[in-house]
């Protein structure tokens, strides 16, 4: 895969050929002349300029017309389009220090923006920054900034403001063993956080690349996960930005393009300040990898968030819909197959939040439940408090125990005293993850509609030993197998694939990269021949189904070798339905399962309404398994916590019994 030379130009708005500033100047006068403005004219004439031609036209306005241009266009326009528009005509180093002007002063600061800005500007761009903020507003950005911040987060940001990376060429192979973040990491992190900082905001991006590979051998997990998992708030949301712009600049610009405009409302800040200073540095690379993440164009997102002249400015800058043929450019086709090769070397330590109770006593919980159940009224937060803090192995003894103290059935009881979401909520913890298991597949297919997102789910998501138990318990509770259930519920290629997920006989043990590369070779010429789609949905099935999760990793990282294509988009392009959507569950799962279920929670959750089918058996069946990871993971990917969303979403003791389940506000 042939790397992207440094000196191509990646974007998207260049200097005009036949560029005159004085007969631009009185265009634009004219578009601002008498009533009204003639605002297509404008944005048309501004994105056809690069911003050292607009620094002409801003000195040619004034000497003709003795006003500045600048203060005319903020006269003339209003809300974002002027925003945008003001924006482009300011210098780029001007523009960075507005924003962080905008970003620090009044009651709040906007640390994602000071992130945002000083995690990806070059040295030249910081040293511009600082000398354009001094010249704008007569003042220290470093004294703003340390007055405005605090702790290790405002450390790590003055060592970005000195702007002292070391240049890219500079590798010190001697330096990437001694630099073993290691060290400073798993066993240090709460003391050696000053040498992360000086590592980090110092080293070049690519001896960085070789210490974050150097970690990954050594720790079994990326420095991503290494950060997510020990520390929290804006230092890491810092640190992973700087990881990130390490990694990829364009992946990290386009992961931000994205929060700003998924979800109820669009990030217009963000968006204009994104739009604005990438479109003459990288705009057509993070094309690409938004393209690569998110299987849908960049311009396409805008075009469905946006209105009238700025949506058609926006568009301007973006300068081109991309294909959705899945074919990648060669900065995203590294970047796939290093996404790929980072998941498969990853051993991701994986993090419940609720751990057995360390003074337990089967006995007195028994007597407390029964107690908060007695007479007149019940005590929910008893029953919440016991039932939250003891693991689903204690739950069990607690049944029992019940039973054969007091000859009642526990759960019989918790259901004649609870209601609604919170008595579901409670019984989902107090069952076994099998027996939970099989009812919410019972709930799935009973009734007029079948609800494929959640058979999809649980199937996809467990281990063969949890699909065994899970078959047992259902046969069990409801006298059927699951098999025949899925048989009698769905059809076609959906139904195949979820009997053949319910065998539950993944294969496992160590990855044979012999095969892996066959099977990627098989998945190629499935694509390629695509004369018969029913053929090659059973060679995508069978491989997709039978192998192990770190199997199917190499399998995907060598289909990108291969094929130059994206696993994901073929499936996107040539499939349909369910089975798609079943397809696309499991490729999402090995890529990252604590990622697709904070995908699945965010579903849950926004918009109206709230999916509690969703977020109740989803918390309580990873609640012990890895709950951690994915508030982590919900963070990172929409910009808002786990914690946030439950809050805002539901009230009352079952928002309280989701909090406590949630185990922190990250």
């Amino acid at each position: 895969m042939g790397k992207v030379s440094q000196n191509e130009f990646r974007g998207t708005i260049a200097d005009q050929p036949d560029f005159d500033a004085g007969s631009d100047a009185e265009a634009l006068y004219n578009a601002m002349k008498g009533f009204g403005s003639d605002k297509e004219a404008i944005l048309d004439l501004i994105t056809s300029r690069s911003n050292a031609q607009r620094q002409e036209i801003r000195a040619a306005y004034k000497s003709q017309y003795g006003k500045d241009l600048i203060d005319d266009l903020k006269y003339e326009l209003t809300g974002k389009f002027e925003r945008l528009i003001v924006g482009l005509m300011r210098p780029p180093a001007y523009h960075d220090a507005k924003e962080i002007k905008d970003a620090i002063k009044g009651a709040g600061t906007d640390e994602k923006c000071l992130i945002e800005i000083l995690t990806s500007r070059t040295n030249e761009q910081i040293h511009n920054l600082v000398a354009a903020y001094k010249d704008a507003y007569g003042r220290d950005l470093e004294e703003d900034v340390i007055g405005d911040t605090s702790g290790h987060f405002k450390k790590m940001l003055i060592v970005l403001l000195q702007g002292t990376r070391e240049e890219d060429d500079v590798v010190s192979e001697d330096l990437v063993e001694q630099d073993d973040l290691y060290d400073a990491g798993e066993a240090q992190w709460g003391t050696d956080e000053a040498k992360f900082i000086m590592l980090l905001g110092n080293r070049s991006v690519t001896h960085l690349q070789l210490v974050f590979d150097e970690y990954q051998n050594i720790a079994e997990k990326s420095i991503e996960d290494s950060i997510k998992s020990e520390l929290s708030g804006d230092f890491e949301r810092l640190m992973l930005a700087v990881v990130q712009c390490i990694r990829s600049k364009p992946m990290y610009f386009a992961k931000r393009l994205y929060k700003s405009m998924k979800g109820l409302g669009t990030a217009d800040n963000t968006l204009i300040r994104i739009m604005v200073s990438r479109s003459e540095i990288d705009m057509l690379d993070i094309r690409e990898c938004f393209r690569l993440r998110y299987e849908k164009s960049l311009y396409n997102m805008i075009q469905d968030d946006t209105s009238g002249e700025y949506k058609r400015t926006l568009l301007n800058l973006c300068g081109g819909d991309d294909d959705i043929a899945g074919e990648f450019f060669p900065e995203a086709a590294q970047i796939a197959y290093k996404m790929w090769e980072i998941s498969a070397m990853t051993k991701v330590q994986l993090r419940g939040t609720v751990r057995p109770y360390q003074n337990f006593d089967p006995a007195s919980d028994a007597q407390a439940l029964r107690k908060a159940m007695k007479g007149f009224g019940t005590d929910e937060d008893t029953i919440i408090d016991i039932v939250t803090h003891r693991s689903n192995a204690q739950r069990q003894e607690i049944r029992q125990t019940f039973k054969s103290l007091l000859g009642r059935e526990l759960m019989a009881d918790l259901k004649s005293e609870l209601s609604k979401n919170l008595e579901r909520l409670i019984l989902g913890l107090m069952m076994t993850p099998a027996e939970f298991d099989a009812k919410m597949m019972k709930k799935a297919m009973e009734g007029a509609g079948t609800d494929e997102h959640s058979l999809i789910e649980i199937l996809v998501t467990r281990s063969n030993q949890e699909i065994q138990e899970m078959c047992s318990a259902y046969q069990n509770a409801y006298k059927k197998s699951l098999e025949d259930a899925i048989a009698s519920d769905t059809s076609g290629q959906f139904k195949r694939i979820l009997i053949s997920l319910a065998q539950g006989a993944r294969e496992e043990g160590p990855v044979d990269m012999a095969r892996a590369l066959e099977d990627a070779q098989v998945s190629v010429l499935a694509d390629a021949c695509n004369a018969d789609s029913g053929d090659m949905e059973d060679k995508f099935m069978s491989i997709l189904c039978t192998r192990s999760f770190p199997h199917l990793r190499r399998v995907f990282q060598e289909f990108v070798r291969c094929s130059n294509k994206d696993f994901e988009q073929i499936i996107k392009k040539e499939m349909s339905g369910d089975f798609k959507n079943a397809m696309f569950a499991i490729v999402r799962s090995v890529k990252n399962q604590p990622s697709y279920f904070a995908d699945r929670l965010y579903k849950a959750m926004k918009g109206l309404g709230t999916d509690d089918r969703a977020l109740i058996r989803i918390m309580v069946s990873r609640s012990e398994i890895d709950l951690f990871n994915i508030r982590k993971e919900f963070k990172e990917t929409h910009d808002a916590t786990l914690h946030e969303f439950i809050q805002g979403d539901t009230s009352g003791d079952y928002r309280k019994t989701l909090l406590i389940i949630c185990g922190g506000e990250d």
